[in-house]
């Protein structure tokens, strides 16, 4: 809209403006045309106001002829807007002196007031400002979206999403099995892990710092290696998270039903997934403002654990002795040799997936660039913190063998029954549930924004990609809470059919795919740019290509290690391949589809 007028019209006496035949038919003048036969100058002209936007004590165009004073609502039906009124004089009238609207004398210096604008402004008996009927044209010109804008996430959402956004279930329940399949060394899977996450989230975020995009990897990798490859990592990324939904679900479902063992366990997980479908559908705010609470109740019980439970070790804490030792008696650091310590970075992983939610998260925030720096750089101590500490803590305080079976008790629920905090079990078990929330709650968010990216991009059908007024994508959100329906019923109805184990498993090494796509993405979009765009990279992958391709290297060997270890990781490796094949043959038609869409645009 035009800006407001700041001052009172100027002109020259000399110079009259000059209306066209219809314009003096109409009677009307338009923005920046003589009022009273002087000439306004082109900085009046430019701020000249649009209808129902005068202040008080100035002049609308048409408002004021021969210096008599016109209502309100007459200045509103007569105004024309700035940008749209016609030119009113010719290249031969420029040679003959006559001055366009808008434009003064070269000749002739303005006075220092236009008499007939002043005594309009003066004149007038209310200006549009303190009327009614102007003030209503004004709200109804006004957009909403102008008003309020899309509630976007804050820095703080971002902020906690980076923090404790990958704090599951997987940490809280799933380290125990690390640990009693690697002993005490689960601590070295943990920190491989954590170093292929922290050189995947950089070369992401120098991506996303250059060009925060929703869907951030997946058109990332359609950008740099192709269509194909964004259809294949998008629709990978959407199917892990379909069965992490479902997972999360069923987990905090177990928690409710055995504090509440009359009510069937599938009816709170139902519950949880409406519940988190609700907050997700209306705005990305009041997912963040969720996860944000969510966030801080996991990250409040693991700086507590991390405190109580480094006294414990030492012997400072009530009752405790010097445990330290623990990390190498009990049949050594690595009872089971080194191999099942790369195996176990495959369960590792799966533990840390999530991490990317909160660059994906900072492209709907308020400052997408500082969210996306912000994420990237408090991943590594986020992990050296919260899980090889946390992990590293677990193996000094409990034998690694006398740990209890995970289905049973958590080795985070063990270790604080141990520390002989009142009602600690009761306290670790509203931890695993809200951890549970947090990952489903994020898990519908990520889900969503992937396939509605895949729509946007024509590569999953384009309903999906419709947003409401919010910019959330409604029909992709839906669509994900179903898949998490059916896992979830399959597995409360047919729990030994193994189709739950075949989800899970199947989308096992999903994050170590998506790992390895980031990596060469990286290296191809930093080969495509010019030295100038390297050069303005705020954040940049060091060693490039070097570290790329280690983290190559390192998602291969985690593979091979899974081949020729145990039946299970076996298992896993196989069933991800078969997912990862069954979505690659439906390429070919969405190629085709994308072929046939090109045509009729072009």
């Amino acid at each position: 809209m035009a800006d407001r007028i700041t001052g009172q019209g100027q002109g020259s006496p000399d110079t009259p403006g000059e209306a066209t035949p219809n314009e003096a038919a109409a009677g009307t003048t338009t923005p920046g045309e003589a009022t009273a036969g002087k000439a306004v100058p082109t900085e009046a002209a430019e701020r000249t106001a649009a209808p129902g936007e005068a202040t008080a004590g100035t002049t609308t165009p048409g408002e004021a002829t021969a210096g008599k004073a016109v209502p309100a609502e007459e200045a509103e039906r007569t105004a024309v807007p700035a940008e749209t009124a016609p030119r009113n004089t010719t290249p031969a009238d420029a040679a003959s002196g006559k001055t366009a609207p808008g434009e003064t004398s070269a000749s002739t210096p303005p006075p220092a007031e236009a008499p007939a604008s002043k005594a309009a402004a003066t004149a007038r008996p209310a200006t549009s400002a303190e009327s009614p009927a102007s003030k209503t044209a004004a709200a109804e010109t006004t957009p909403p979206e102008a008003k309020t804008g899309p509630k976007k996430l804050r820095s703080r959402h971002i902020t906690m999403i980076a923090l404790g956004g990958i704090i599951g279930a997987s940490l809280f329940v799933g380290s125990g099995n690390v640990v009693r399949a690697v002993g005490p060394a689960a601590v070295l899977s943990y920190l491989i892990g954590g170093l292929l996450v922290f050189l995947a989230m950089r070369m992401l975020g120098e991506m996303a710092a250059a060009r925060p995009a929703i869907g951030s990897f997946m058109e990332y990798a359609r950008v740099g290696l192709g269509e194909w490859a964004g259809y294949l990592v998008g629709w990978l990324y959407w199917y892990y998270w379909i069965g992490v939904i479902a997972f999360e679900a069923v987990v905090g479902g177990s928690v409710l039903g055995g504090w509440f063992p009359a009510v069937p366990q599938w009816v709170f997980s139902v519950v949880l997934l409406l519940f988190f479908t609700t907050t997700n559908l209306v705005s990305a705010r009041s997912f963040g403002e969720v996860e944000y609470w969510l966030a801080s109740i996991k990250v409040a019980a693991i700086i507590v654990f991390l405190a109580v439970g480094t006294l414990f070790a030492f012997g400072l804490w009530p009752k405790a002795s010097f445990s330290v030792p623990n990390l190498w008696q009990h049949g050594g650091f690595a009872p089971h040799g080194w191999w099942p310590i790369l195996s176990g970075v495959a369960i590792v992983i799966f533990s840390y997936f999530g991490t990317e939610i909160a660059v994906m998260a900072a492209a709907e925030s308020e400052d997408p660039a500082k969210g996306v720096r912000q994420a990237v750089s408090t991943v590594i101590w986020r992990i050296l913190l919260f899980f090889v500490g946390g992990v590293l803590l677990i193996v000094t305080i409990v034998p690694w063998n006398q740990l209890p079976n995970p289905k049973q008790e958590g080795p985070f629920a063990h270790a604080f029954t141990l520390f002989g905090l009142p009602g600690a079990g009761l306290v670790m078990n509203a931890v695993v549930l809200t951890a549970a929330c947090s990952v489903l709650n994020s898990g519908l968010y990520s889900a969503g924004r992937m396939f509605s990216a895949l729509a946007e991009k024509r590569l999953a059908p384009r309903v999906v990609a419709k947003k409401s007024k919010s910019g959330v994508p409604v029909i992709a959100v839906v669509a994900c809470t179903i898949g998490g329906y059916i896992a979830v019923f399959v597995n409360f109805v047919a729990p030994d059919s193994g189709i739950f184990d075949f989800i899970m498993n199947s989308a096992g090494l999903v994050a170590l795919f998506v790992y390895s796509f980031i990596a060469f993405t990286q290296m191809r979009m930093r080969h495509k740019m010019t030295p100038e765009e390297r050069a303005g990279l705020k954040l940049k992958m060091w060693l490039h290509p070097w570290l790329g391709i280690l983290t190559v290297l390192g998602v291969v060997a985690i593979i091979v290690v899974m081949l020729l270890t145990d039946d299970s990781a076996r298992t896993q490796v196989w069933t991800s391949i078969v997912s990862l094949a069954v979505i690659a043959a439906f390429w070919p038609l969405v190629r085709r589809g994308l072929r046939k869409s090109a045509a009729k645009e072009g």
